[in-house]
C-alpha cells in the first residue's frame, strides 16, 4: 500500500524520516547505455519524475499484481518517442492478465495514444535470455498460487513477493553477490517472507550483500537496520547499488 498508508497514524506512517517514505517497489538496471525497468507499479510516474528517468529500453515484470503493473500505460511517455515497441519480459500468466486488464493497449490500433509494448513471454520456469543486448537469467517461485519471476544479471538478483519456492532456486542464485529480496514485516505472513525468513534465505543463497524491499509500515528503517546483520540492510527509495 506504500508508506505512509492512507488513513494510518502509526509511528512509521507519521515518521519524518525520508527513509520511511516508501512508494511501491520498483527498480532500474543501468547497464552501459541500456536502462531496464523492473516492474511498473501505481507510483511509477512519480518515481520517474523524482529520479529523472528519461530513458527506458526494456521492462522486466515480476508478476501480475496491481502494485507491480498498474502503470503499464504510463510507459507511453517513452514509447511515443521510439519507432519500435518497448519489449516487456514476463510470464505467460502475467501477459494474459495484462491483456485482460489493459485490453485497449493490445488492440493493434497504431493511432491510439497508448503504450506500445511488445510482450515477450517466458516459455520455461527458469532459463536465460537477452533483452536489448543485456544477458539475463530468470527463475520462478510463487506467492499464494500466483507465479512470480525473479531476475538475475551477472552477480545481481532481484526477487520480490517471494514466499514459496523450489530448491532449484539456489542453483539459479549460485554466485550471486548482491540480492534484492522482499520482506514484509517481522511477524509471519501468508504472502511474503518475514524479515527473519528473508535473512535465512539470503544466508542459504550465499549473497554478500542483501537489500530488503517491499516493506510494510510495520518496519521502521533505522530500528530494523539495527536488528539486521550488517550485510543485510533495509532498502529505501532512491537507493543506488553498484554491482
Amino acid at each position: 500500500m506504500g508508506v505512509p498508508v492512507v488513513g494510518c497514524s502509526c509511528p512509521v506512517c507519521l515518521s519524518e524520516s525520508v527513509k520511511n517514505k516508501r512508494l511501491r517497489s520498483s527498480g532500474l538496471l543501468e547497464v552501459d547505455d541500456k536502462r531496464l525497468l523492473i516492474d511498473c507499479g501505481p507510483d511509477f510516474r512519480q518515481q520517474a519524475l523524482s529520479h529523472r528517468i528519461h530513458q527506458i529500453d526494456g521492462c522486466l515484470i515480476t508478476h501480475l499484481h496491481h502494485d507491480h503493473t498498474a502503470s503499464i500505460d504510463e510507459l507511453r511517455c517513452y514509447t511515443m518517442k521510439e519507432k519500435h515497441p518497448l519489449p516487456c519480459v514476463l510470464s505467460k500468466e502475467t501477459a494474459d492478465d495484462l491483456k485482460r486488464r489493459f485490453d485497449y493497449i493490445f488492440r493493434g490500433d497504431e493511432a491510439r495514444l497508448v503504450s506500445k509494448v511488445q510482450l515477450q513471454e517466458l516459455e520455461e520456469e527458469r532459463g536465460s535470455l537477452s533483452l536489448r543486448g543485456v544477458p539475463l537469467s530468470y527463475m520462478t517461485f510463487e506467492q499464494a498460487g500466483v507465479k512470480v519471476t525473479g531476475f538475475r544479471m551477472g552477480h545481481f538478483a532481484y526477487l520480490s513477493d517471494i514466499k514459496t519456492y523450489p530448491e532449484t532456486i539456489f542453483e539459479d542464485l549460485a554466485g550471486v553477490r548482491v540480492l534484492v529480496l522482499s520482506a514484509l514485516r517481522l511477524t509471519p505472513s501468508p504472502l511474503h517472507f518475514s524479515v527473519d525468513e528473508a535473512v535465512d534465505f539470503a544466508r542459504k543463497a550465499g549473497a554478500k550483500e542483501t537489500y530488503l524491499t517491499h516493506i510494510s509500515h510495520d518496519l521502521d528503517h533505522e530500528k530494523t537496520n539495527a536488528y539486521l546483520p550488517q550485510d543485510i540492510r533495509m532498502a529505501y527509495d532512491g537507493l543506488l547499488i553498484n554491482f
